[in-house]
């Protein structure tokens, strides 16, 4: 909504709020994503590669976020819209390319009948 052209038409006191509120949902989604993947990965050596790959993209992700809703803000208050536009698109590319990082790394996951099994939860003491 806000990366489109509002030429003319006031801009939302609570952008930033609806902002944050988006690229936090994104933020866990992509998060959830890659503890998935990385859970995926049977070899700890391509573990441990994907998972410093994954938390750089990660902490990228999260500061193009803070970066759109610092934008936000300073839009609300009369600041420059195309700026906010410029950083929301850089959030959405950085998006885009976490999930390629993400569906790279679920790639390199054996299939299923040859995945070991993972507990999900710790065992209990006898």
């Amino acid at each position: 909504m806000f990366a489109s052209d509002m030429s003319g038409m006031p801009f939302p006191s609570d952008a930033a709020e609806q902002v944050a509120l988006a690229t936090s949902a994104i933020l866990a989604e992509a998060e959830a994503a890659a503890h998935a993947a990385l859970a995926a990965v049977a070899d700890s050596r391509r573990r441990a590669g994907n998972l410093t790959l994954l938390a750089a993209r990660q902490a990228r992700l999260e500061h193009a976020a803070e970066d759109a809703i610092a934008s936000a803000r300073e839009a609300a208050l009369g600041g420059d819209t195309a700026a906010l536009r410029q950083r929301l698109h850089r959030f959405v590319s950085l998006t885009s390319a976490m999930r390629t990082v993400q569906l790279s790394v679920c790639e390199q996951a054996p299939p299923a009948d040859q995945a070991p099994r993972v507990a999900l939860h710790a065992s209990r003491p006898a």
